[in-house]
């Protein structure tokens, strides 16, 4: 790795559009401070709850690791769910709150925009003065439609509504559409000019296929997001997609309808990466490749290897961005995590050169 690393987001801006960086730039969905402490030696993650200046030192420490590491940006969003049952629903640890019509007409819909604008501020402005030169944030707004609707009413309840309430079932993802499409637009305006990427994360599937039925992923899901989409892109921002799971059947749409210009996630034990670049490399930007267990478990050499033969093996796609697969949580090894990024540092880039 070299010796003075300097940012360039736009690096992960045509990787994300689908064009060939001019670096094979790394890309994570989120970082845990823990790991992040392990690699620059300093305590600072319990500095995210403080006040302003606390969140912008709380930045600044991992900003110096992200550069230390050779990233080209760093991945920041608040969390929508927060604000609805501060996401007990989506883990399945809450009630619903949406059981019928007349709960839906009674609910404010606003509240949560209101809520989500007035506790986020404070962590967007510290972004934004404290983003070092040439680097910019990926992220936005956390939680998409999918995730929202189910810290509304937990997914086996949301089973049942589809069933006993057709009409509420569907009226729900066109409400919680329309809220984040609210909360969106209000971001755009006052923060978009501190990201590269935007971005939200929706987990659609799980190992052999997609969550929902993928007549009600074509129907209810992806007209939304189409509607969040071209907001960002409005702004001139492209937008990337983090979604888990087996969700080839509705990827198509997915690109063609919602547009999205980059995906992320992936697990060698739903499809190796190859798979994705293989079919969708020459219409979308594709992140990660790095299969999470790999990182776990292995050595650094074999981590390296292992990293090399996921960029060769996807090396034809137009734009990539290489890192996790998934994301980098506390019980990652510090270890095994500078090992993927140095991987990726030392790998010769452009092909051929």
């Amino acid at each position: 790795m070299p010796k003075v690393f300097e940012p360039d987001y736009r690096n992960i801006l045509d990787a994300a559009g689908n064009k060939k960086p001019r670096r094979l730039p790394i890309y994570d969905h989120s970082i845990s401070a823990g790991v992040q402490e392990k690699v620059v030696n300093k305590k600072f993650a319990g500095l995210i709850a403080g006040d302003k200046q606390d969140i912008k030192e709380f930045l600044r420490s991992a900003f110096a690791c992200s550069i230390k590491l050779g990233y080209d940006i760093y991945p920041f969003e608040c969390c929508v769910t927060e604000f609805i049952q501060g996401g007990k629903g989506l883990t399945g640890k809450g009630k619903p709150l949406i059981r019928n019509m007349r709960d839906l007409q009674s609910y404010d819909w606003n509240e949560p925009v209101r809520k989500f604008h007035e506790t986020s501020a404070v962590f967007y402005e510290a972004l934004k003065e404290t983003l070092p030169a040439g680097m910019k944030a990926v992220g936005g707004v956390g939680n998409g439609v999918f995730e929202c609707v189910q810290d509304f009413v937990p997914y086996t309840d949301l089973v049942y509504l589809k069933s006993d309430d057709p009409e509420t079932y569907k009226a729900l993802f066109s409400n919680v559409g329309e809220m984040l499409a609210k909360i969106w637009a209000e971001f755009l305006e006052k923060h978009s000019d501190s990201y590269a990427v935007c971005r939200f994360g929706d987990d659609l599937g799980f190992k052999s296929g997609p969550l929902l039925d993928p007549a009600d992923i074509r129907e209810l899901v992806i007209p939304e997001y189409r509607k969040i989409v071209s907001l960002v892109h409005k702004h001139n921002k492209p937008f990337l997609l983090h979604s888990c799971g087996c969700i080839f059947e509705v990827m198509d749409e997915i690109i063609s309808i919602a547009r999205i210009d980059s995906k992320h996630s992936n697990e060698d034990a739903i499809a190796p990466f190859s798979k994705w670049a293989d079919i969708y490399g020459d219409r979308i930007g594709l992140f990660g490749g790095v299969d999470m267990n790999i990182i776990c478990l292995e050595s650094a050499d074999r981590i390296k290897k292992y990293v090399r033969e996921v960029i060769d093996s996807a090396s034809n796609s137009r734009g990539l961005a290489i890192g996790c697969g998934n994301s980098i949580p506390d019980y990652v090894p510090a270890e095994g995590y500078v090992a993927m990024c140095e991987a990726v540092r030392e790998h010769k880039w452009p092909p051929g050169k």
